[in-house]
């Protein structure tokens, strides 16, 4: 071998294990940078025609597995989903109470109950009659509270899918821009790696949004495929792919035909229903779903509260206007919707607590219903408790009269388009309908938790596994520089070794 050979290959030497050093530091630098993984460079051995031309480094690539990212990022996406539930419906939560706290909506009717059944007692005890006005009034707070909670959190439902709709377009833009610098880079021979980390980041970050699954292109650039067949396209100057609009999503709003809440759309195109998964998807659902459910079940029960009551002879709740929905004609047709949010004690009633020993107003015998009832008249006396025994037994009990059971709680046809049903079912009363709708919207917020907790478990584990095949070991970089640094001083004492024996050999010639 030459001088000029052995020089050549320890300088080639030299370049591979500054680039290998500089890569190593890189890599130290960036450990606790979000999204990072670990770059190395490949080496190999140059010859020609047999003859050793000394190390030529590859650019810098990344060991990720590509299946592992997408199911990081599915996780993600549910852990994400399940917390934008969980938020919303734990507000509901806070102001309906448990099934077991003394606050609750079922406690708030056995407390009416038990004021009720006191007065009875004592019928002309005026101090037992304002107790019981008291309770009713506690319980139309109790139910205008659950009712405002549930409808706030459906506004925020609406704001957070256009919230979501503006990020999941700030993403799909950085995408897009990546996917042009990547096959720039790639049709230049430059290392990718760095931007197919960011890209990989913006993926993940559309994932908790709108869960996505990229499909990688022979130029380097990614094609974004979503849930139900879903293509999302990227931008090619900076528009926005995804579009809606603010809207107040009252009592009764609703999306589809006829209905005045906005959907998702790419272009001319209504994806709203693809919208699956994330917390678009999620919000969507809690918007149009779950949420009208819950408050078409507290509807429900302020409408049976104020209808069983109102069909004995009490007309205690109704609305700001004194009026209460037509229990006969379903939630729809009979203008439930909102309800709960409205229900107030009678003023006819605030002003004369008498009201509940003698009753408003008269009642005929219906067939199957409740039987005749006239109310107590002026100066009638005053132990009379024939409206309070039908409170008791009827507007409370599960009957219309003996013999009479009431029709059950409606279930379906719910929802401000009639198009929902409940999971509220076979309630004997009301104080057992008011449990259950506390019980199952607890449930779904106890749901709600747990699908977080153990969609956060397996991102988490699965970030692991990524950290521990992709992510920086700073321990192990450290000693593949000691090793780097050894190997450039046997390179460097190499080409010394090479210039004193061509020096020497210049001399002789001298």
């Amino acid at each position: 071998m030459s001088l000029d050979a052995a020089f050549n290959i320890a300088r080639s030497g030299l370049a591979a294990t500054q680039r290998a050093l500089a890569q190593a530091s890189q890599n130290i630098a960036n450990a606790g940078t979000e999204g990072y993984t670990r770059k190395s460079l490949a080496n190999s051995s140059a010859d020609y025609s047999g003859q050793p031309l000394g190390v030529r480094s590859a650019e810098a690539r990344r060991d990720v597995d590509v299946a592992l990212l997408a199911e990081r990022d599915g996780r993600g996406a549910a852990a994400a989903a399940a917390s934008a539930r969980e938020s919303l419906l734990a507000g509901i939560e806070a102001v309906q109470g448990r099934p077991e706290d003394a606050t609750s909506l079922g406690n708030a009717l056995g407390s009416l109950r038990e004021a009720f059944t006191s007065l009875r007692a004592s019928p002309a005890a005026p101090e037992l009659a304002r107790a019981a006005l008291n309770a009713a009034q506690n319980l139309a707070g109790r139910m205008q509270d659950a009712g405002v909670a549930i409808q706030t959190a459906r506004q925020q439902a609406q704001d957070g899918i256009v919230i979501e709709v503006d990020r999941a377009n700030d993403a799909l833009r950085q995408i897009a821009e990546l996917n042009r610098l990547i096959s720039a880079d790639l049709g230049a021979g430059r290392s990718t790696a760095d931007m197919e980390d960011k890209r990989d980041l913006a993926i993940s970050t559309l994932s908790e949004t709108l869960p996505v699954r990229p499909l990688r292109q022979p130029d380097g650039g990614v094609v974004l495929m979503g849930r139900n067949g879903l293509t999302l396209p990227l931008p090619s100057a900076g528009e926005d792919i995804l579009a809606t609009h603010a809207a107040v999503a009252g009592p009764n709003s609703y999306y589809g035909p006829g209905g005045n809440l906005p959907g998702v759309m790419i272009g001319a195109v209504d994806v709203t229903r693809q919208m699956l998964g994330g917390r678009l998807g999620e919000y969507v659902t809690l918007r149009d779903q779950v949420l009208p459910r819950m408050q078409a079940e507290i509807d429900v029960a302020a409408v049976e509260l104020a209808g069983r009551m109102d069909a004995q002879g009490l007309r205690l709740f109704t609305d700001a206007s004194g009026n209460i929905p037509n229990r006969m004609l379903g939630y729809v047709g009979g203008g439930y919707a909102g309800f709960a949010q409205s229900i107030r004690v009678n003023s006819a009633v605030e002003n004369n607590p008498a009201a509940l020993r003698d009753g408003t107003h008269a009642v005929a015998a219906m067939a199957g219903g409740p039987s005749t009832f006239s109310p107590n008249p002026a100066g009638g006396p005053a132990g009379f408790v024939t409206l309070l025994d039908r409170v008791l037994d009827h507007s409370l009990g599960s009957t219309a009269a003996d013999g009479n059971p009431w029709p059950g709680f409606p279930s379906g046809g719910l929802g401000p388009d009639g198009s929902l049903t409940s999971a509220i079912a076979n309630a004997r009363n009301l104080e057992d309908y008011a449990t259950q709708l506390v019980r199952v919207h607890t449930q779904a917020r106890a749901e709600a938790t747990t699908a977080k907790e153990a969609a956060t478990s397996m991102q988490q584990g699965i970030a692991a596994r990524i950290s521990k095949q992709s992510g920086v070991d700073s321990d192990a970089e450290m000693a593949a520089m000691v090793q780097l640094q050894n190997a450039y001083a046997a390179n460097a004492r190499v080409m010394s070794t090479a210039q004193a024996m061509w020096d020497a050999l210049m001399g002789a010639v001298r």
